[in-house]
């Protein structure tokens, strides 16, 4: 998994399936695309707008649970 913000395009990217071909995109709500994979595995998500709809688009905190 890999998340990226580019501040240049204000756009966040988690890209959760880095070998996937994106089959097919869709703009789920204003802002948020989802990309999906041959199979309709969802392989990664763009936040348009980032700094406006995320608390801290620079800063990621990243915690796995037990």
């Amino acid at each position: 998994m890999k998340v990226s913000y580019d501040a240049h395009t204000d756009t966040l990217t988690i890209l959760l399936k880095a070998s996937a071909q994106v089959a097919e995109s869709d703009e789920d709500k204003p802002g948020v695309i989802l990309d999906y994979d041959e199979a309709g595995d969802l392989i990664s998500l763009e936040v348009l707008d980032a700094s406006r709809r995320v608390t801290d688009a620079g800063k990621v905190e990243f915690e796995t649970m037990q």
